[in-house]
């Protein structure tokens, strides 16, 4: 089964299940079963090879590196050697970007989950202004990224803002593939923003004549990044950070 189809822990309970994904939906989901499952192994292909170990706090989770094949009698075979008869298999891998609607003719293509070509992540050079992505970018906080995004979308469509040639909009994506091919990451990373949303945040909100994003802001991301780290069950609730959350207060107070 997808993570997507993932409400309840309860029918897992008594259950081997076998996590695919280290992300955001596999460390929530593998919590939420670990406390009613007989045993949660979590495959991760970030980890060091011939990885096998227990998670703190955890008498039932293992980590191991990623699948090497499943057997027919449901068995699944580790890289680092170790087998598991599983009742479960749960893939948090995430989700592919797929658009039957523009037809097989569009000037827009997804290889390995790159959407492209695209200036900035949302206009196709070939047909811009008049088709634009809204929430391609992964990894970031989304919303007031995607508001940043419509916005700029809104601003062009309304002539108040031109956009570059066609030309140089297509330089520009072909950059992002070029970027890519440098360090050696996968296609499937182009969205992929990370840290950089903040100069993307920045770039989007000087181009609708609005301040940058707010330094708060930036600053509580990192923490929380930090934070989860070293408190994976508990960063929600604890936290270290209250002179952040204090001026998030009181810049909230003027939508009171």
């Amino acid at each position: 089964m997808h993570s997507h189809n993932y409400r309840v822990p309860e029918p897992f309970h008594d259950q081997v299940v076998i996590i695919i994904g280290a992300s955001a939906s596999a460390v929530d989901i593998s919590r939420d079963i670990a406390g009613v499952a007989k045993e949660v192994h979590v495959a991760d292909r970030s980890a060091p090879a011939f990885t096998c170990k227990k998670q703190p706090g955890y008498d039932n989770m293992w980590l191991h590196s990623m699948i090497d094949r499943a057997e027919e009698d449901g068995s699944v075979v580790f890289q680092d050697g170790s087998s598991i008869k599983a009742d479960v298999i749960m893939h948090c891998t995430g989700y592919l970007y797929d658009f039957p609607f523009l037809g097989d003719d569009s000037a827009i293509t997804v290889d390995d989950n790159c959407v492209g070509p695209l200036y900035k992540h949302v206009f196709p050079p070939e047909v811009a202004p008049h088709m634009s992505f809204i929430g391609l970018p992964w990894k970031v906080i989304p919303f007031p990224l995607f508001e940043l995004q419509s916005k700029w979308v809104a601003g062009v469509l309304s002539g108040r803002i031109k956009l570059p040639s066609r030309d140089e909009m297509m330089e520009d994506a072909k950059s992002l593939h070029s970027k890519l091919k440098v360090y050696g990451w996968p296609k499937r990373y182009a969205h992929n923003f990370a840290d950089y949303q903040f100069e993307y945040d920045d770039w989007l909100a000087e181009q609708c004549g609005l301040p940058p994003i707010e330094q708060w802001r930036k600053m509580m991301y990192a923490a929380n990044s930090k934070n989860k780290a070293a408190r994976p069950e508990s960063y929600r609730d604890e936290w270290d950070d209250d002179h952040l959350v204090a001026e998030a207060k009181e810049y909230f107070k003027k939508y009171l």
